[in-house]
């Protein structure tokens, strides 16, 4: 269980489950056995309700390359039936530290992390209770990983839930609350922060030692 205000990292090698657990959450995928549930609730039972207090951000966030991040807001928000104002949208964007140049530039210029930080401002408008991240950091240099992990940080203790799945075990461990380890399905492992980070020696070993080649 994830409580308001903690970032669970699930962790595991190619082929485990992460990917399928987040999509189960979406209603995407049913489970084999067992139930998923939001806020109490069974995912296949009334998919709206908890699609409706989520926000999902896939690998490589799906932006239309030819809108800058003004207009990828804007349509994405009237999609989902919500709006902001110009206001709003540059207030998100300065949570999320976007430059105010690279705003009204096409995505086509922009990094995988710029690209990132759109996704996570416009999940910031929607102003969701959940946050599921699928390899969020996946490509991102090391300053931009630690900058994104200060952000979700910051939306957690804002009372959000997140729930990110990753290879990353040393990032896992300095930005979670609580660590995950899937194996085939399965959660063979769970590490809970004590006083601060998660142990990364500790969380490595039991990685190494139960992950498998997909």
């Amino acid at each position: 269980m994830v409580e308001a205000g903690e970032i669970y990292a699930l962790l595991g090698g190619n082929g485990a489950g992460k990917s399928t657990t987040l999509l189960s959450f979406l209603g995407f995928l049913s489970p084999s056995s067992g139930h998923v549930r939001i806020n109490g609730k069974d995912v296949n039972y009334d998919i709206t309700a908890a699609r409706n207090v989520i926000a999902y951000l896939p690998e490589s966030a799906s932006l239309y390359e030819h809108l800058n991040a003004h207009e990828n807001i804007h349509y994405f928000l009237q999609l989902s039936g919500s709006s902001a104002s110009q206001e709003d949208i540059n207030t998100a964007l300065d949570q999320v530290s976007l430059v105010v140049d690279a705003r009204q530039r096409k995505l086509s210029e922009y990094s995988k992390g710029m690209r990132q930080k759109v996704a996570i401002a416009l999940a910031i408008l929607r102003d969701t209770e959940i946050l599921l991240l699928d390899e969020p950091t996946s490509g991102l240099d090391p300053s931009a990983i630690d900058e994104f992990h200060q952000l979700i940080r910051s939306l957690a203790d804002t009372g959000k839930i997140v729930l990110m799945v990753t290879h990353d075990v040393y990032g896992a461990c300095q930005v979670a609350d609580k660590i995950g380890l899937l194996q085939n399905g399965v959660l063979v492992g769970e590490f809970m922060a004590n006083e601060g980070s998660i142990d990364t020696e500790t969380v490595h070993k039991a990685f190494s030692s139960n992950s498998s080649p997909s």
